[in-house]
Order: structure tokens, then sequence, then C-alpha cells
């Protein structure tokens, strides 16, 4: 999205002068409340508090995507939506009162290249201890300017030797897609993560190569693909339909006020039958990618229903090195549908639209006369459940447990097959069994913390004594141990160590391998 859309708006008619005048007259009402307090208020004002918390309240009030970011986040938000950063290429690992751990470094980068690699600890930057500094603190030492140098006490992991590591920082660019294989003889398989600058032209290069190599047809996988850049999007619809088909429609303030973003390049294969797999987490760039291709026919969309964002945002910058991500536009797909939720109130708890009755909803129609809907998210030809793991999987994973056993594992083992010959063995398992329960997180199975929350409730009503004897005879039925319960859900858990370890071994494109020996949505999908 461009400030042209903005900047191309005729003279405003009268009703819009209202609307300025009314502006003005509660820019004067705040400022006369500031005045007022900082003459008369009893104590110190917080003003800088105060005011960060009176913008983002008052951003609040619109939409959950417009919002303020003052000049000390900059650096933060560039990286949220470019994926690059000047630095050394590496996940760290920061626990309060420890040295900083290398966890994950990216295939190619500084950090490969001057052989720091998974479970080595940088005990200085520049020569600065690290032991005592935050997350935030160590990594801001590790970026840099790219083409600068920057110099690491490092304890390897195995040997335990101390050495120097000098590394040349790079611009880093975190790769949107992710992997690019053939899943079989015949199907392509790519999976993309983001739509940051570039993405379509190298979704152009990975599709040409999975067809010399005999690829037939393509599954592209946008699950979790939290969108970015309108014109990628445009242009990877542009790889696979006739050039100026229409894409996408951006109406901003006032109905009349819209832009048509069609294809301005010719295709690459308008016949390459085409598979799209979303879900909850495919949002933005992702929806307009998906919503384009489904109502012109030109691909199967399969999965679970989408995040439900129909809105453009443009990034404006403001006073103070600052700046605003606002909301200028909603986007509708070519048959006419807008993505967007028809309220940000009915929303899961993962934030994706909630359940929308067809009685508030509209029909459109694809290229073929198909029957599509709007009111929130696009709604998959082919519905496919994904995987549903249980409250201590969860657990597992969000604690970062999974996570710290692959460090431990790296410790102990020089290699790792590569991801199509590696599984797990029952030792292995029972290795992760004894490093986890000594591991503190919340191991309850979810029918205990049901039971937990009854207690309170119970509680509350004045009924815990009338219940006591059941809630016992409850508890003691549910009760397991940390370890047991462990091994209970082995064939759960097996899938994120396996993955984690090969991450660790072979880069990120070995962990998409594993998840898809594992993955019965993408498979169920394939055998359609």
């Amino acid at each position: 999205m461009t400030c042209l859309i903005l900047l191309g708006l005729p003279s405003l008619p009268a009703r819009t002068e209202s609307r300025s005048a009314r502006l003005g007259k509660w820019i004067e009402i705040e400022n006369a409340i500031l005045k007022n307090l900082y003459s008369s208020y009893v104590d110190t004002l917080p003003t800088e508090r105060m005011m960060k918390a009176g913008i983002k309240a008052m951003l609040e009030e619109l939409d959950p995507y417009t919002i303020y970011v003052p000049e000390e986040e900059n650096e933060d938000f560039e990286l949220m939506i470019s994926h690059s950063y000047g630095g050394i290429g590496a996940i760290i690992r920061k626990v309060p009162g420890s040295n900083v751990i290398i966890n994950e470094p990216y295939e190619g980068s500084p950090a490969v290249k001057a052989g720091l690699q998974c479970g080595d600890e940088i005990i200085e930057v520049d020569g600065y201890p690290v032991l005592d500094l935050t997350a935030k603190e160590s990594t801001e030492r590790m970026k840099g300017k790219p083409g600068s140098r920057v110099v690491f006490k490092v304890k390897k992991v195995r040997s335990g030797k101390i050495v120097s590591v000098p590394v040349v920082r790079e611009r880093i660019h975190l790769p949107d897609i992710v992997f690019a294989g053939m899943y079989n003889d015949t199907t392509g398989y790519i999976v993309q993560t983001g739509f940051t600058s570039g993405v379509a032209k190298s979704l152009k290069e990975e599709v040409l190569k999975l067809k010399k190599k005999g690829m037939k047809r393509l599954v592209y996988d946008l699950r979790g693909n939290g969108g970015g850049l309108l014109n990628e999007a445009v242009d990877i619809v542009g790889l696979f339909v006739p050039k100026g088909s229409l894409v996408v429609t951006a109406k901003a303030f006032g109905e009349d006020q819209s832009a048509e973003y069609r294809t301005s390049s010719e295709p690459i294969d308008l016949q390459l039958p085409l598979t799209v797999l979303i879900d909850s987490g495919s949002a933005s760039a992702s929806e307009i990618v998906s919503g384009a291709l489904q109502d012109m026919d030109r691909a199967v969309i399969a999965g679970k229903r989408s995040y439900g964002k129909g809105l453009v945002q443009h990034v404006m910058p403001v006073a103070y090195n600052g700046q605003l991500k606002v909301t200028v536009a909603k986007y509708y797909t070519p048959s006419g549908r807008c993505v967007q939720a028809i309220d940000y109130s009915h929303r899961n708890e993962d934030g994706s639209v909630g359940q929308i009755p067809d009685s508030l909803t509209h029909e459109f129609h694809t290229a073929s006369g198909r029957i599509v809907r709007d009111g929130g998210g696009i709604t998959p030809d082919i519905e496919i459940e994904g995987a549903d793991y249980s409250r201590l999987v969860y657990s597992l994973v969000v604690n970062g447990i999974v996570d710290e056993y692959a460090i431990h594992y790296v410790q102990t083992h020089d290699k790792l097959p590569a991801p199509e010959a590696f599984s797990l063995s029952d030792e292995e398992f029972e290795d992760f069994v004894a490093f986890a329960k000594e591991k503190k997180f919340d191991s309850r199975s979810s029918a205990a913390a049901l039971l937990d929350q009854m207690r309170e409730a119970l509680k509350k009503d004045g009924m815990a004594e009338t219940a006591c004897e059941e809630l016992k005879a409850l508890e003691s039925a549910l009760k397991i141990d940390k370890e047991q319960f462990i091994r209970l859900k082995k064939q759960e858990i097996i899938p994120f160590i396996e993955e984690e370890l090969a991450v660790r071994y072979h880069f990120q494109a070995a962990g998409v391998k594993i998840r898809m020996k594992y993955d019965e949505q993408l498979r169920k999908a394939i055998e359609r």
C-alpha cells in the first residue's frame, strides 16, 4: 500500500470539514487538560507514560492493526515488516544470570561461516561480559551495520574450549520461502511464511526449478502465514493467471475511493494444478492470494478457514522519528468479497474469525459460478482438520522444554542423520523424559486444569464443602505424574523433538521435511 492512495483523493466535501472541526475541538480539549494537570496536579506528572498510554488507548478504539511505533522501537518494527537486519544471523537463548547460548544459526549466515553452532556459549561480545545483560541487551550488542566486525569470546559446545571468534556482520534477510521440494515424483511442495520484498521472484524461481524436476502439480502452503506486502501478493497471483487479471480492489474512505490491483507480468504456467493450504493463521496477503485464486477457479483451497484480515495498512512517519501504521483501506477479492471479519469482537482465542452464521453473510460467485461467501476469512473448498494436540504438548513447546532439550542433545551428539533417515529412538525419548521431568512447567492434563477451575468456581459459589468428597474422588481418578504423562503422549511429542533436532543440525528446511512425515492435513490435501 502506498501513499498514492491517500494523496490521490479529491477535494473533500463539507461533511469532512465537519470531521476536521470535531478533531480540532478534541485536540483543544486535550491540550487544555494537559496544561491544567501540568500546573495544578499534586505530584510530578509521568508525562511520557501518560501520553504513550493515551495514544495506545486511542488507537485501540479503531482496529487491532493501527499502531504507533516510537523511535526506540523502529528497529524491531522494521525487522517485523521486512524480515531483515544487520547482524550475525542466529537465534539466541538467554536466561537471566547466564551467558548467551547460540540456539539456532541460520543457514549460510555469518555465524555459520565463522564456525558458531547450536550450543556454543557466548561469554563476551567485543570484550563486554553478557552474564548480567538481558536477552534484548545481548541482541543489541550482537547486531550492527553490515560489514562491521564483532568479536565473541565463546565456550565451544562439546570441547568446552574457550576461543575468540571474529564475525563480520551482514544484512540478514529471513527467507519467506523456507522449503521448496518434491513431495513425491509428481507433486511439488512449497512452504511460504511471509510476503516481504522479493518473495514473488523467489517463488517464481522455485516453481521453475520444481517443474524441471518433474512437478506436475503444486501444493502451496500458506498455513500460519500472517501476510506482508500487497504488491508481492499481486505478483504471486500473476504467476498463475493471465496478465491483466484483477487480483484485489482496495477501497479507502468514501465508497467512491478505490484502487484496482491487476497482474502486470506474463504468467509462468496457466495449467499447473494448484492446491493452496490455509488455516486460521493465514492472514492479509495470504488471504489476497488464496481468495483471488479461489475466485478465478485457478486453485483448490484446502485446510481451515483463514484469519479474516481484510484491511490494508500504510506506514506513515510522525514527529520525533516515530511511525504510525494506519489502516487506510479494506480490500476485496475479484468476486467482490471482503474477507475482513464482520466485527473484531467475534474472534477465536487465536484471534482468527469466529463462527459467522450464513444469515449475516452475502453470496458471491467465482468465475465459473460457484458460490463463495464473505463475513470473515477465506473458507476452503476442502475442509481438512489440523492436528489437535494435548495440553501437555503445548506446555512442553511453549515453555521451551523441547527447545532446551535440543541444546542438551547437541552437547553430546556430533551429528544427526539426514531428516529423511532420522527418527528418535526409544532410548533417546527416555533421555527426553528424564530431562523434562526435572523442568518446571504446567504438566496438568486438560481435565485436571478444568477440575481446578471447577474448584475455584465452587469456592465462589460457597459449595466447596458440599462437593468436597466428589472433588477428591475426581482428583484421584485424574492424577498422573509428570513422567507417566509424558510417556503417555509419546507419539504426540516425538515429531516436535525430531523437528527441533533436525533444525539444529540441518537448518530450517530439514525441520519442514520432518513435519512432512507427520502432517496429516498435508497428506489429505495431496490425496484428495
